[in-house]
């Protein structure tokens, strides 16, 4: 049995029918004598280049084993699905247990995109409380200013000449 990995390309508006995708896959691997070692299910990426009116597409990468001669009637049946926009299979000596970098850039991709998000919450945040705090001293000044106005108005009721002829 020879080792591959497969690269799938699906077409974006798919994402969400990727699990129904996977099993059928799995039946045709199985019909055709492979079998998945790993599945990565990479998520919708921009694509470098426009298929079919496409600019992303759902990324799917698999480590599988089989007959090289089942291969070519794989491909046949792949070339058929038009929920496929591109596929890929390489020859590999030997699969590697760990995350293939696509994964592991998505992950991150998606840990940058959320740290982005609450960092543009906490701005928010931080923007109004510092307009809660002005109000606040909006306020307080406001209520310094009567205040003082009160209290001059009181010194010149005290000094006014009314009173002093009194």
């Amino acid at each position: 049995m020879k080792k591959y990995e497969a690269v799938i390309i699906l077409n974006p508006n798919l994402s969400s029918k990727v699990e129904v995708f996977l099993k059928d896959f799995e039946k045709l691997l199985n019909t055709n004598s492979f079998s998945i070692i790993k599945c990565e299910d990479i998520g919708r990426r921009q694509l470098a280049y426009s298929i079919n009116n496409h600019n992303k597409g759902h990324y799917l990468l698999f480590n599988i084993e089989g007959n090289p001669i089942k291969l070519i009637e794989l491909e046949n049946n792949i070339k058929y699905n038009e929920s496929i926009i591109r596929h890929l299979f390489m020859t590999v000596k030997e699969h590697l247990g760990e995350d293939s970098q696509l994964l592991i850039d998505s992950k991150n991709k998606k840990t940058e995109d959320e740290e982005k998000e609450n960092k543009t919450k906490k701005e928010e945040l931080k923007t109004n409380n510092l307009d809660d705090k002005n109000e606040k001293n909006q306020i307080k000044s406001e209520k310094a200013i009567e205040e003082n106005k009160e209290s001059l108005k009181d010194d010149s009721e005290e000094d006014s000449p009314e009173e002093k002829d009194e």
